[in-house]
């Protein structure tokens, strides 16, 4: 059984993010910070707490264009 595509616009919350790309909470920051070309979150409020996602697609295309950068350099 296949499972289902993601849409494209789906979000996923900073901590399944950090699962996915296992990093921890600190790990991602040090990464945004230090590539500004990856995704930038939606924030869900004004306030430091708010939850923050990002759009899966947007994630999914930064991987792939590093991987492409990294296939291009071998």
């Amino acid at each position: 059984m296949h499972p289902a595509p993601t849409p494209s616009k789906a979000l996923i919350r900073q901590p399944a993010l950090c699962n996915w790309l296992d990093l921890s909470r600190s790990g991602l920051d040090k990464l945004r910070k230090k590539d500004p070309t990856f995704p930038k979150p939606l924030k869900d409020g004004d306030s430091r707490q708010a939850a923050a996602f990002y759009v899966v697609a947007e994630v999914e295309a930064w991987l792939q264009a590093k991987i492409a950068k990294r296939d291009e350099a071998a």
